[in-house]
């Protein structure tokens, strides 16, 4: 077999690509048989409980994009989640919150309130040990495209539902009514379009990073900050505005979910998001960023 790789990668490039890739392929059926099958199994028979706990590691924005299956569920059962903390990263990500961590403390005790808020979850805790029925971090190891949002929890449990509609539930805030609300991390920016049309607008909130945002007020130069104390806080702060804009990140994950007018940068190089809904844009290119924006501006 050795022999037979060695000479068609001499003599036969186009064979032993398809070799390669015959090998590769049978890697990944062995290893979703092995592997995933049985976890798959366990999911599907835990699913028939009255009661079922899940448990979520992050990022961020995936344990927001795995509600909409939570909230189908609650429709019948009760639902639990218990959030992880100080999960490790493996790979790396560039000035990424929670620097080797998916979720640290500090990210944690920001979410939990917003999660508690939530009507259709009957239980929200940090994860100490209990029993969990189905662990939703094992997405990450499935043998497929990743670029699913919410659907690769439907792909997981087998569990659909309308994306159209609202799985974020939280207050608003009459102050924030007229304003713009922008977060923009540092990950995900797309490189093909700038924001200096925005230079002289005075109605534009920042309420990300604070490095990020002293990065945003160089070209917008009448930028406000808002510093959240919390999630919860910041989901009333998108739930209020005139629109939401903002690149692949757990900001635009909360307009995604509570479906108000938003407007998403997207990532020439990856996009794990898309909009679903009525006042939802995305654009990769300038002249589509300037003529959304116009129109929700409006």
């Amino acid at each position: 077999m050795l022999l037979r790789n060695i000479f068609f990668k001499l003599f036969n490039k186009k064979q032993y690509i398809h070799i390669k890739n015959k090998n590769r392929l049978k890697k990944k059926i062995i290893f979703f048989e092995n592997q995933i099958q049985p976890e798959l199994n366990l999911i599907r028979e835990n699913l028939k409980k009255k009661e079922i706990s899940f448990l979520h590691s992050g990022h961020l924005g995936d344990i927001l994009y795995s509600l909409p299956v939570l909230k189908e569920l609650s429709k019948n059962k009760k639902c639990n989640l218990f959030i992880e903390k100080n999960s490790e990263i493996n790979s790396f990500y560039f000035k990424h919150p929670g620097r080797k961590f998916f979720l640290n403390n500090k990210m944690v005790n920001m979410l939990i309130p917003l999660l508690k808020s939530q009507p259709y979850l009957s239980k929200v805790k940090i994860y100490n040990k209990e029993n969990i029925d189905i662990n939703l971090n094992i997405f990450r190891k499935l043998p497929i495209n990743l670029s699913f949002t919410s659907r690769i929890f439907f792909q997981l449990t087998g569990i659909h539902s309308d994306l159209r509609k609202k799985y974020i539930f939280t207050k608003k805030r009459k102050e924030f009514r007229n304003k713009i609300i922008l977060l923009r991390s540092f990950r995900y920016r797309n490189y093909l379009i700038n924001y200096n049309f925005l230079r002289n607008y005075e109605n534009i909130i920042f309420i990300g990073l604070y490095d990020e945002y002293l990065e945003m007020k160089k070209i917008i130069k009448k930028l406000i900050f808002y510093k959240c104390k919390n999630f919860l806080e910041m989901s009333q702060i998108i739930n209020s505005c005139k629109f939401f804009l903002g690149n692949q990140s757990f900001g635009y994950a909360l307009a995604e979910g509570l479906k108000v007018p938003r407007l998403l940068e997207g990532y020439p190089d990856a996009s794990y998001v898309y909009p679903s809904g009525k006042k939802a844009y995305d654009f990769v290119f300038q002249e589509d960023f300037e003529k959304f924006f116009n129109k929700l501006n409006k």
